[in-house]
């Protein structure tokens, strides 16, 4: 069968060859993809500019719905959206200047976890002399019921998987 290719921005494989994968990083659904994905991680106020450029879009402002989706030229975000936004690019300059100007972080930083942390192990230790028990294993929220997962991915049972007669040592 060869080696194949898996997409992480398309969520597809296909086999690995240099035509294939020239022929997918290319296409349309690739690159639509791939521009879905960055536009998560840009900042609050590139997306605030973007869409006061952009007009409302009618089919979604009607039906609640458009057939272009994140492709489309007009914008899908209401009024309170963009208020909402704006209070957030607001905030997010308010704490960038704090920062700036050198005043005490602020309460929910990297070092208020780290001591919250710190008393949690320390806590934890003190209590370490009763005996744990191990949690039981549960799937992560949103997974589909156990009896629809592959066999791969279901977890084993109570006293681990049997082993077949023909692979049992001795």
């Amino acid at each position: 069968m060869g080696k194949r290719y898996f997409c992480d921005y398309c969520d597809r494989s296909f086999q690995d060859n240099l035509h294939n994968r020239k022929k997918h990083l290319n296409g349309v659904q690739h690159l639509r993809a791939k521009r879905v994905w960055y536009d998560l991680f840009r900042d609050a106020a590139a997306i605030l500019q973007e869409e006061q450029t952009k007009k409302p879009c009618r089919k979604f402002l009607q039906t609640g719905q458009c057939d272009f989706g994140s492709n489309c030229r007009f914008s899908h975000m209401t009024e309170q959206d963009l208020e909402k936004l704006s209070a957030q690019v607001q905030g997010e300059q308010r704490s960038k200047e704090l920062r700036q100007e050198g005043a005490d972080v602020p309460p929910g930083t990297i070092e208020d976890w780290l001591e919250k942390r710190a008393k949690r192990l320390n806590a934890a230790q003190s209590n370490s002399a009763l005996p744990e028990k191990p949690a039981p294993f549960q799937y992560p929220p949103g997974w589909p019921p156990v009896q629809d997962l592959p066999p791969s991915l279901q977890a084993p049972p109570p006293g681990g998987w049997p082993v077949p007669p023909n692979l049992q040592w001795g």
